[in-house]
């Protein structure tokens, strides 16, 4: 609440007073109250200006060139696809031996179970997105298209 504003409302209301969207009741509370509040007339001016401001401005759009971020050349795209590859099998490798330590660890086999349930469920998602993309790709009507 401002300083020196004895509104009975929230501020929100001000902002729906603005937009339109009160109840007839709310609307004439939040008129009755914009008469005698001075402090409130001006932050619903301020908004009101706020908003004109927001709704005009336009942007400019990058060229095309600053959009594609994928790799350009022929090295770059090699590298690039043999960086995930790595990435990959380096995360199965670490997750098997991980998961290969824990099962011949004697911890009890709750624990265990627990462990090798949530790695499972999560491969299982990503498998079911994998498989899902891989069948799409081939006819993906947008594979082409950028920005």
């Amino acid at each position: 609440m401002s300083t020196g504003c004895d509104r009975s409302f929230e501020e929100a209301l001000l902002t729906g007073y603005l937009d339109g969207m009160l109840t007839q009741g709310d609307r004439q509370r939040v008129a009755v109250h914009l008469e005698d509040c001075q402090i409130c007339r001006r932050t619903v001016e301020q908004m009101r200006e706020l908003r004109e401001a927001t709704m005009t401005t336009r942007f400019a759009t990058p060229p095309d060139d600053q959009w594609n971020e994928a790799p350009r050349g022929a090295a770059s795209r090699l590298s690039f696809g043999l960086g995930w590859l790595v990435l990959v099998v380096w995360v199965v490798g670490v997750t098997g031996f991980a998961l290969g330590q824990l099962w011949s660890s004697p911890e009890s086999l709750i624990e265990k179970l627990l462990v090798f349930g949530g790695v499972s469920g999560v491969v299982l998602l990503f498998l079911s997105v994998l498989i899902d993309r891989l069948k799409t790709m081939s006819s993906d009507r947008y594979r082409g298209v950028e920005k």
